[in-house]
């Protein structure tokens, strides 16, 4: 049963007194179970303070504003006032008066365009399914015009319940990545992660090789399956936490030809989880911020304590993941795996990025490959953790501007696959 939208606001207004206070704990009452078990207070709470720290503090929360929603649920919209800005909490309220979806919306409506690198002439686009079964996930294949055979390369982003797009505010980086390298002769595959496609589908023991091995494998073979694309020319891309998994693809593949990694993380994930919350506390300093990072660095401790069990409860551990989740991590080491792989590698490093750094995770990939001849590793000293170009001290506040991934970047890596 749909509720009307008068009671969806008054929903809404009481989420939004509870998120001017920050009273996190007590804002898992008002989400329904699916949302619950997929968003922890804590996991809340560091969304919340990054987006108000790259903004300047939130100043006001505003009235929220209903609109249509999906079956029998109610959109509701929640603009919220920065110092420096302004994002907007979207939500959906059932017929049980709980909320049923969330997300931080950093854009106010603002439509990806083509990056001028983009030529949709070149190239043609045509929808896909990535694996078989309840889980198998949409995608497009995007084929440059002619007969090929052409280069290929799979698109793995990063960790998250991200589209095939990567999208993020009014951003693609995927998709700029897909447009510009099929421009250039490159056959490009992307899909909707399985987090995105199927979350309400995902077991609780789900683990990081659940999250991108078997898609990433079926996207390989789909590939092999197109007259116009070069079998043996078939190479991962990935971004973030994909470039971290794109290692442990291609052992379970050895006719992989090679892999590009951009900002791939090498620093445990708990490790790098406390690092950056710190780095955004000392942005927009202040209690809640503190609680954050002190809540974060207890639960990173339970995930390197050796003890940790699959029966540890997920409101111990960051981000709200499961204990099977940290435990398949804590066991890949995506440089070691890297290593006994003898494909070629294209490195990349934004030297702007927060999230994964030079010092911090360039650093692992250099010690361990940097004498390799066939690994090049470069640093793009004005690139953010999308690769988008910019200036100064970096933080969330860009990730809402439009931008698209540096024309040198997209050229770089098609020349290399083009090459190769």
């Amino acid at each position: 049963m749909r509720m009307d939208e008068g009671g969806a606001l008054d929903v809404a207004r009481g989420f939004a007194v509870l998120l001017q206070a920050e009273r996190f704990g007590e804002i898992m009452g008002l989400f329904a179970p699916p949302l619950r078990a997929a968003v922890s207070a804590e996991a809340l709470r560091l969304a919340w303070t990054a987006e108000a720290a790259g903004q300047g503090g939130v100043k006001v929360i505003e009235r929220p504003v209903a609109e249509a929603g999906e079956a029998d649920l109610v959109r509701v919209r929640i603009p919220v006032t920065c110092a420096n800005g302004s994002f907007t909490v979207v939500t959906s309220v059932g017929g049980d008066g709980l909320l049923h979806g969330l997300r931080l919306d950093p854009h106010g409506g603002t439509v990806w365009q083509p990056p001028h690198y983009a030529d949709a002439d070149r190239f043609t686009e045509r929808d896909v399914l990535v694996g078989t079964g309840p889980l198998a996930v949409p995608g497009t294949l995007s084929l440059p015009a002619g007969p090929g055979p052409w280069p290929a390369v799979v698109l793995l982003s990063g960790g998250g319940a991200f589209d095939r797009d990567e999208s993020s505010g009014p951003n693609k980086p995927l998709k700029d990545l897909a447009w510009g390298l099929a421009s250039r002769q490159v056959a490009v595959l992307r899909f909707d992660k399985v987090t995105f496609a199927h979350a309400d589908r995902l077991p609780s023991d789900f683990t990081m090789a659940d999250e991108y091995l078997p898609h990433a494998l079926a996207a390989v073979r789909l590939l092999r399956q197109h007259p116009e694309v070069a079998p043996d020319r078939i190479h991962l891309l990935g971004h973030s936490m994909g470039g971290k998994a794109a290692p442990r693809i291609a052992a379970a593949d050895p006719s992989i030809a090679g892999m590009v990694l951009l900002a791939a993380d090498a620093q445990p994930m708990h490790e790098a989880a406390v690092r950056v919350a710190r780095y955004l506390a000392e942005l927009a300093p202040g209690p809640s911020a503190d609680e954050a990072v002190a809540a974060l660095v207890r639960q990173a401790a339970s995930v390197a304590d050796p003890e940790l069990t699959p029966d540890t409860p997920p409101r111990l551990l960051p981000l709200g993941f499961s204990a099977a989740y940290w435990l398949d991590l804590r066991a890949y080491d995506p440089v070691a795996t890297a290593a006994q792989l003898d494909c070629p590698m294209l490195i990349l490093q934004g030297g702007r990025d927060y999230q994964v750094t030079v010092a911090d995770d360039l650093s692992r990939w250099q010690r361990a490959l940097a004498r390799r001849p066939e690994v090049t590793i470069r640093i793009h000293q004005d690139a953010n953790h999308l690769f988008f170009p910019g200036s100064g001290q970096p933080t969330p506040a860009e990730y809402a501007r439009p931008g698209h991934v540096a024309p040198a970047v997209v050229d770089e890596i098609a020349t290399w696959l083009t090459r190769r």
